[in-house]
């Protein structure tokens, strides 16, 4: 037997699988509480009894037939991949709708364990499962969990040790005495004909008849293409006639015929207990309610940005006392070292200037994850994307176009990788082109320096003016290239909404942490090299002033500044700020600080005399829609091509260009 086997996670959304993932390896992946919030394979590892067990995060799925790349991904690495053993991790409390997937990764041929997750859910819902009866009738092992709390890990690693390495039982389910005519004929005919397939033969009939487009485009990759084809249209049509309904509808609706089977012979349910509402239903009430949930989103919304500065800003405080000291400190000791006066310039100047005016904000930050963490965790997210629904198919877009734009709120970039959770692709290539619109972390420090300086009694409602208004362009945006390039009819959307569940302290401050110290790891990286980048052409050439309008950087920055005065802001500092912020958006306020050369104190002065309330809230405007980062950008254009790229770009730019400017121009005419 291999020592180091690799087995794979499968299970719906929502399931809780990974948080298996991460009880089984320690890893602390991102878990949320809410569809799709796994889109690529995640590996971790864990030794027992003398094995190192490779563990395979797949996508979260509801079946294998390839609707979504999601279901690709997971279906081709249990193909291809050929992990000793798949975890089918299984809602408890949701059986009917868990167990589709665990019957078709059975049929695929995998060697399968059921993984009852949630059990504890299951037993506060009245529901008595006997998990002898499931493991007797699918011949697998069965384990029953709690993921949150770690019960039944133990018992998984040592059945995923007993499970490697033995024979793998086949499944097959019994469609009816019409349909398993049709696959024996088609199987004969593919076998007669020597066909090469790398998937097992009957699956792969039956996903023919299913009409499933991947398996389609594998059967046209063949010799006998058109022969196939016309096979299986011949089977089609054969069985249409006699069950009355598409082979899809009838062979769906044997799986889910066994499944209820199943679940009658194996579960007792409380009599009474399905019936009475639960506490999420009652909630749903009123926060789905279709007059009070979107109120009730945008309140949630602005109390958060009231907890970022009513918490954050007394810590900010702190950290800009000590990055005054420690630059005051470091200067004096480079300077009683002997040091030349470019390596004073450069530690004073570049670094402590530059990284210290970002990182001041890392409480702020901090406390923007910390609640997106317990909004996801606690099940509320769901519930924004369905509220959020109408609103969203009104003005032509998918509703689960929400999901990658809230999490924009966090990151643009695996926002933009969400995106491949909508199943249309030009919906996907919609949402992808409006969520560089969402306000990311990246531009947080710019909107709390600015609205800290001029709006010191409304910052809360500034930054939420801001968040909003990126909400707003986004559908207005995506309304207008609908017209233009996707003129199609919108999907429903059928989403899951979690059972409310109350956030793991352990869980949500891992989550907060592992985006802060994304924050962090940013600033020790790409910040730190465009402060120093920045000192360098604010230093040049030998024998100017540092920061002047004659230095490399000020020549840069006085091209950009006719272009920017209309907008209010048409002094070079702020176009070469604007310049670097494609970078990363946090190095629009370490360009500051660096040519500036001041601490966060001092760059509140500096900011102070260059701008008014006006020309600064139509910088935030700028700052907020101009122009992705680089890594957004890069991942735009993996996920789609050069031309939507191209656009994205495009039209930021010059979209946050003519808000900037109409902004401060029509605000002049009354202040």
């Amino acid at each position: 037997m291999d020592k180091k086997p690799t087995v794979a996670l499968a299970g719906n959304p929502n399931s809780g699988k990974t948080s298996i993932f991460n009880e089984l390896t320690g890893s602390h992946q991102y878990v949320g509480n809410w569809p799709g919030v796994t889109v690529e394979k995640k590996e971790g590892k864990f030794s027992w009894n003398g094995y190192e067990i490779n563990v395979v995060d797949l996508p979260g799925t509801y079946s294998l037939t390839a609707y979504s790349i999601d279901e690709t991904i997971a279906r081709d690495f249990i193909v291809e991949g050929q992990p000793d053993a798949v975890i089918v991790v299984i809602d408890s409390s949701n059986l009917a709708r868990n167990l589709y997937l665990a019957l078709e990764i059975l049929e695929l041929g995998a060697n399968v364990i059921l993984d009852l997750n949630m059990i504890d859910e299951a037993e506060r819902k009245g529901l008595k499962i006997d998990v002898e009866k499931i493991s007797s009738f699918f011949n697998v092992p069965v384990v029953e969990t709690v993921a949150v709390t770690g019960k039944g890990i133990q018992h998984l690693k040592e059945t995923i040790i007993e499970a490697i390495g033995t024979e793998r039982n086949e499944f097959k389910i019994d469609y009816g005495e019409e349909i398993e005519r049709e696959i024996e004929y088609l199987s004969e005919f593919l076998k007669s004909k020597g066909v090469s397939l790398k998937f097992p033969l009957r699956w792969f009939v039956i996903k023919l008849l299913e009409g499933d487009t991947e398996i389609i485009k594998e059967a046209k990759l063949l010799n006998l293409a058109d022969e196939i084809e016309e096979k299986v249209q011949e089977s089609k049509i054969r069985l249409e006639k006699q069950l009355g309904s598409d082979p899809e509808t009838s062979i769906i609706e044997k799986r889910y015929g066994i499944i209820e089977g199943l679940i009658k012979e194996c579960v007792e349910r409380q009599v009474g207990i399905e019936e009475r509402l639960t506490i999420s239903d009652k909630i749903d009430r009123i926060v789905t309610n279709k007059y009070l949930g979107i109120p009730i989103f945008l309140l949630i919304m602005w109390l958060t940005f009231q907890l970022i500065f009513k918490l954050g800003e007394p810590v900010v405080g702190i950290i800009e006392l000590l990055f005054d000291w420690l630059g005051k400190t470091i200067s004096l000791w480079v300077t009683s070292v002997g040091a030349p006066e470019w390596i004073i310039s450069l530690v004073r100047d570049g670094i402590i200037s530059g990284v210290g005016s970002v990182l001041v904000f890392l409480p702020n930050i901090l406390l923007l994850f910390l609640v997106i963490s317990i909004l996801e965790d606690s099940g509320y997210m769901a519930r924004a994307a369905f509220v959020m629904d109408r609103l969203m198919h009104a003005l032509g877009l998918h509703g689960k176009s929400f999901i990658p734009m809230i999490l924009g709120f966090g990151c643009n970039v695996p926002a933009v990788m969400a995106c491949r959770t909508v199943e249309s692709e030009k919906d996907r290539i919609l949402t992808i082109l409006v969520i560089p619109l969402m306000s990311c972390t990246a531009r947080l420090p710019i909107y709390v320096l600015f609205a800290s300086i001029f709006f010191p009694k409304n910052q809360g409602w500034i930054i939420f003016s801001l968040y909003v208004l990126g909400i707003l362009l986004a559908i207005i945006v995506a309304r207008i290239f609908k017209g233009i390039f996707f003129k199609h009819e919108v999907a429903p959307m059928i989403m899951e909404l979690p059972p409310y569940r109350l956030p793991q302290l352990k869980g949500i401050f891992i989550h907060m942490w592992e985006r802060g110290s994304q924050f962090l790891k940013k600033a020790g990286s790409i910040i730190l090299a465009g402060v120093v980048l920045i000192w360098i052409l604010a230093s040049l050439p030998l024998g100017i002033e540092y920061a002047s309008s004659e230095s490399f950087i000020g020549r840069l920055g006085s091209i950009l500044a006719p272009l920017l005065k209309p907008a209010g802001f048409g002094f070079w500092q702020a176009g070469v700020a604007l310049f670097f912020g494609l970078v990363a958006k946090e190095l629009v306020i370490g360009a500051l600080g660096t040519v500036y050369g001041v601490e966060e104190a001092g760059l509140v002065g500096a900011i102070s005399q260059n701008f008014t309330p006006l020309s600064a809230y139509s910088f935030m405007v700028m700052s907020l829609i101009y122009i992705p980062c680089i890594a957004t950008i890069g991942v735009i254009k993996k996920e789609t091509n050069w031309k939507w790229t191209g656009l994205a770009v495009g039209y930021s730019l010059v979209l946050g260009w003519i808000l900037a400017v109409l902004i401060y121009q029509i605000g002049r005419l009354f202040l």
